[in-house]
């Protein structure tokens, strides 16, 4: 579809705002991902499409930092990744721990089911690497979206330093051997 031509795009705001405005009719779809979109399903709507059952290759979610800060506090980069393979190795391997994780960030509110199936979309390499390394081609796609023509490299905006250094050492795969 083309913008402008085949749909209007219309900026509303919130993931819940979105769900409420195609809920009452205001907009015929929107983009949303887990929970959100397991509660929408939940209250009637339908998934037109699913990134990751796609393959779509997209960056979901990263940390992000300027090379100034990287250059003059490695050890407090190096701590923060190791912590986050870390704690991607516990989403990974304690589902309640996961879960308890998810109710306290989402809302002790939420349904059970809807916090175990947002666990669930977690477990994939597409959206949650377990040895983090960025997705250049996920990056690749969010480029050619956002700077519509721009120069832009998907190097230009990672730093593998560290998730290199922790993948060659063997502790991130050492932590899914540990059992």
């Amino acid at each position: 579809m083309i913008p402008g031509k085949d749909v209007t795009i219309v900026q509303i705001g919130s993931t819940t705002a979105r769900v409420d405005a195609a809920l009452t009719g205001r907009v015929q779809a929107t983009v949303v991902q887990p929970p959100a979109s397991i509660i929408a399903q939940k209250r009637g709507m339908n998934i037109l499409a699913d990134l990751p059952k796609l393959g779509l290759v997209y960056q979901h979610t990263a940390a992000a930092t300027t090379k100034k800060y990287i250059r003059e506090h490695p050890d407090i980069v190096r701590r923060y990744v190791k912590s986050q393979l870390e704690a991607v190795h516990r989403i990974y391997t304690d589902k309640n721990a996961a879960i308890r994780a998810l109710a306290r960030f989402i809302g002790q509110n939420v349904d059970r089911d809807v916090l175990e199936k947002t666990w669930e979309n977690l477990l994939s390499e597409s959206v949650l690497p377990k040895k983090q390394y960025p997705s250049l081609e996920g990056i690749k796609t969010i480029l050619a979206t956002e700077l519509k023509g721009k120069p832009g490299k998907p190097e230009d905006f990672v730093d593998l330093t560290f998730v290199k250094e922790f993948d060659q050492s063997g502790f991130t795969d050492g932590l899914y051997k540990k059992r």
